[in-house]
C-alpha cells in the first residue's frame, strides 16, 4: 500500500557507464526536501560537459570520482519552489528560483536543493536560459576574476568562445575593460564578435605564430590540442588558466616566465548569481542557448556536449 501512495515523476538515470545510451527515462520517487531545503519543480536543467563525463565514467577514471548508482545527472536547474523544508525560511512555495544541486538530480520533474545553492529567478528571464547560467556562468567568472585577474587595458585570448564557459569568459572580460582575442572556427566569427570580441582568430586557417605573446592572459576552455601555441601566446609574467582537460608544456611555461595555473572553483554564492541574473536582465550579458530539448531527449543532448559542436548552452525542457 505504501509503494501505492509514493509520489513518483520522470528522471533520467544511468544504471552503469557508458555511452550516451546509458541515459535512461524512467519513472522514480519523487524526492522530499529534507532539513534546509526546497522541493523544485524543475522546468528546465543545463546540460554541461561534467554531466557526461561522469555518465561515461571519465570522471571516475580520471579524479575517482565514482558514483553511486542509479545516479541522475545534472546540476543547473530553474524551477518552482513546490514545497519547503524544515529549516527552509528564505524562499516560499510558488517562488521562481535558478541555481545548482548540491549533489547532481536535475535531470528531474523535481529535484531537492539546499536553499542556499538557489538565487530569485529575475522576471525578464525564463527558465531555459536560467538553467543555461549556474555552472558556466561561475567556471568563467573564476577563471576570468580570480585567476586571470584582468585589469582595464589588458588583453586575454579565449580559446574555444563559441561554447558555455567560453561565451561568458568574452563578455566578463569585456565586463572588465580588457580587450578580447576570442579563437575559435570561422563559422562562429560573427557569433565571437557579437560578443564583444575585438578581434577573431581562426584556429582552422590562421597561422599560431601570430599570437605568440598576444595575451596577459589565456583561458582555455577547450584543452587538448595545441596547448603549446597558447603557452606560446602569453605574455612574459602572465597567466595561463586551463578550463578544458589538456597537457602544458610546465618546460616551456618557466622558459617564456608564464603562469599556468590549474583551475579552482569557487564556492557557491547565492549573491553572486543573483548579480549575475541582474546583469542578465539588464542585456549586460548574455546567455546563449544552442540547442533547447526535452528531458526524454537526454540521449541525443549528451551526444552533442560530447561532440564540442554546440553553440552556447544545451538545456532540457522537463516539459514538451
Amino acid at each position: 500500500m505504501d509503494e501505492c501512495r509514493t509520489a513518483m515523476m520522470n528522471a533520467v538515470r544511468i544504471h552503469e557507464y557508458g555511452p550516451p545510451e546509458a541515459l535512461c527515462f524512467e519513472r522514480v520517487p519523487r524526492p522530499a526536501a529534507g532539513p534546509g531545503e526546497v522541493l523544485i519543480r524543475v522546468r528546465a536543467a543545463g546540460v554541461n560537459p561534467g554531466d557526461w563525463q561522469m555518465r561515461s565514467g571519465w570522471a571516475a577514471e580520471k579524479f575517482g570520482l565514482s558514483l553511486t548508482l542509479p545516479f541522475t545527472p545534472g546540476y543547473d536547474l530553474a524551477g518552482v519552489v513546490e514545497e519547503t523544508g524544515p529549516g527552509a525560511e528564505r524562499y516560499l512555495a510558488g517562488d521562481r528560483v535558478f541555481g545548482m544541486t548540491a549533489t547532481a538530480g536535475a535531470y528531474a520533474e523535481y529535484a531537492a536543493v539546499p536553499e542556499s545553492r538557489l538565487a530569485p529567478l529575475p522576471a525578464a528571464l525564463d527558465y531555459v536560459h536560467a538553467a543555461g547560467v549556474p555552472m558556466s556562468a561561475f567556471t568563467a567568472w573564476t577563471a576570468v576574476h580570480e585567476q586571470s585577474i584582468l585589469t582595464p587595458g589588458q588583453t586575454a585570448l579565449i580559446n574555444g568562445v563559441s561554447g558555455g564557459v567560453g561565451h561568458y569568459a568574452v563578455q566578463f572580460a569585456k565586463l572588465e575593460g580588457a580587450r578580447v582575442i576570442a579563437v575559435t572556427s570561422g563559422r562562429n566569427r560573427t557569433f565571437a564578435q557579437s560578443l564583444g570580441a575585438d578581434e577573431v582568430f581562426d584556429y582552422t586557417t590562421d597561422d599560431w605564430v601570430e599570437l605568440e605573446g598576444a595575451a596577459d592572459a589565456v583561458i582555455d576552455t577547450v584543452g587538448g590540442e595545441w596547448t603549446d601555441a597558447l603557452v606560446r601566446s602569453v605574455r612574459q609574467g602572465g597567466t595561463l588558466v586551463p578550463v578544458g582537460w589538456g597537457q602544458y608544456s610546465q618546460a616551456l611555461a618557466e622558459t617564456i616566465g608564464v603562469r599556468v595555473q590549474k583551475l579552482l572553483m569557487a564556492p557557491f554564492e547565492a549573491a553572486r548569481l543573483e548579480w549575475i541574473g541582474e546583469l542578465l536582465s539588464a542585456g549586460d550579458l548574455h546567455v546563449e542557448i544552442g540547442a533547447e530539448m526535452r528531458l526524454l531527449e537526454a540521449v541525443r543532448a549528451h551526444a552533442l556536449s560530447e561532440s564540442r559542436r554546440a553553440r552556447g548552452k544545451i538545456v532540457l525542457r522537463t516539459e514538451a
